[in-house]
C-alpha cells in the first residue's frame, strides 16, 4: 500500500518526515499545525519507534524479544517489559479470534522459511522439518504471564511480531501526536495506515491502495479521523521457486505458505486498537475464504474489505464498495457480503 497526498496551499504548511523501521518504510504527515510543534512530535514520534523496533528485534541478539525468546524454549521463566507484556496478551486474543489464523509463534517457521533475513530462502524448507517444527503446534496460548513474568510450556516457541508491530506501533504514534497537541496527521508504517483529523478543512486524507502486481495504486479511499487500513499480500516480500510464488505470509496451521490470495485490505472505522486490528485482521482473511471472511471481519470489527484473488479478480464488501474510487477498475469484482 501506499499514500496519496494531493497538493494543497494552507495557512500552515504539510510537516513530513520519513523513517526506516521494522524493516519498513514509515513515515508521518502532519497537517494544520505550527511547523515547530509538529517537528517535535514527529521526533519524539520517531524516537519510539526507533526503540520499540530494537527492542522487538525477533533475532538481534541485543533484543529484548530475543533474549525473551531464548528463555521460553529453555523452560525458564522471564522478565519481560510492559511493552511485551501487551503484545503477548494482544498475541493470546487474536490468535483465538482468528482461530490459529494468526499466530506469533511461529518465529522457527519464519525463519526456516528464510523471512528473518534480508533475502528469503531459495527454495522452500523441507516438509519433514516443517512437520517437525509443528510437532505440537506453537501457539501463544503456551505462555503464561504472571505479571510480568512469562513463561512457556512449549520448548520450541518464538514469537515474532512482525504480523502486528506496525498496526500496534500506529496506535503509539498516535498517542505521541497526540500528548504533543497534534489532531490532524497520516501515519504510514510499512502500508498500515492510521488518519487523524483531517488534511484540511473539508478535505480528508487520501491514500491509495496498491495493485498488488503493478506496483501503481488500483484505487483511492479518503480516510476519516480515526480510521485505519491495512493489506496482507504475496508481492512484498517473496521468492519463487519452480514456477510459483512462496511469500512471507506462512499458514501457522500447516508451517506453509499458501499465497492462493495476491492480496487483503481491511478497513477499520475506529475505536481503541484501531491500528492494532488493521494489521492483525488482514492475515486471518487474507488466508480465509470468501465464505469464513465475513464472519473475521466481525470478529476483528473489520468495516470494509478488498481481496484481489490469485486470477487477479476482485471480491469487496458493501462498505468497502461505496468508499472506493478506481484508478484501475477491476475487470470483474463480486460482492461479499
Amino acid at each position: 500500500m501506499l499514500f496519496i497526498l494531493a497538493g494543497c496551499q494552507s495557512e500552515v504548511s504539510l510537516q513530513q518526515q520519513e523513517s526506516y523501521v521494522f524493516g519498513t518504510r514509515v513515515e508521518i504527515s502532519i497537517a494544520q499545525t505550527r511547523p515547530e510543534t509538529a517537528q517535535q512530535a514527529i521526533r519524539a514520534a520517531l524516537q519510539e519507534l526507533d526503540r520499540l523496533h530494537r527492542q522487538l528485534h525477533p533475532w538481534q541478539t541485543d533484543s529484548e524479544l530475543f533474549q525473551v525468546n531464548r528463555a521460553l524454549q529453555s523452560g525458564h521463566s522471564t522478565t519481560v517489559s510492559a511493552e511485551l507484556a501487551e503484545l503477548i496478551r494482544a498475541s493470546q486474543q487474536s490468535e483465538r479470534l482468528s482461530d490459529g489464523l494468526f499466530n506469533p509463534a511461529i518465529g522457527l517457521l519464519i525463519r526456516e522459511w528464510g523471512f528473518q533475513q534480508e533475502h528469503a530462502a531459495p527454495q522452500p524448507p523441507p516438509a519433514a522439518t516443517l512437520q517437525q517444527l509443528l510437532t505440537p503446534p506453537p501457539t501463544t496460548l503456551a505462555i503464561e504471564l504472571n505479571g510480568n513474568q512469562a513463561h512457556s510450556r512449549q520448548a520450541h516457541i518464538a514469537l515474532d511480531f512482525g504480523g502486528m508491530a506496525k498496526g500496534w506501533a500506529l496506535d503509539r504514534v498516535a498517542q505521541i501526536l497526540r500528548q504533543h497537541q497534534v489532531q490532524h496527521a497520516l501515519i504510514n508504517i510499512g502500508g498500515n495506515i492510521l488518519a487523524m483529523g483531517q488534511k484540511a478543512p473539508k478535505q480528508p486524507w487520501r491514500v491509495g491502495i496498491q495493485h498488488p502486481r503493478q506496483g501503481v495504486a488500483m484505487a483511492i479511499l479518503n480516510l476519516a479521523d480515526g480510521e485505519a487500513i491495512g493489506t496482507s499480500g504475496d508481492y512484498q516480500r517473496y521468492f519463487v521457486y519452480q514456477n510459483r510464488r512462496y511469500c512471507h505470509l506462512i499458514l501457522p496451521k500447516t508451517g506453509y505458505s499458501t499465497c492462493q490470495r495476491q492480496s487483503a485490505t481491511v478497513l477499520i472505522h475506529g475505536g481503541v486498537g484501531a491500528g492494532l486490528r488493521s494489521d492483525v485482521a488482514s492475515k486471518p482473511i487474507y488466508f480465509s475464504a470468501p465464505a469464513q471472511v465475513v464472519d473475521y471481519a466481525q470478529r476483528f470489527g473489520v468495516a470494509g474489505v478488498l481481496l484481489v484473488e490469485g486470477n487477479g479478480e476482485v471480491k469487496l464488501n458493501r462498505v468497502m464498495q461505496s468508499r472506493v474510487e478506481w484508478l484501475i477498475a477491476p475487470p470483474h469484482s463480486q460482492l461479499i457480503d
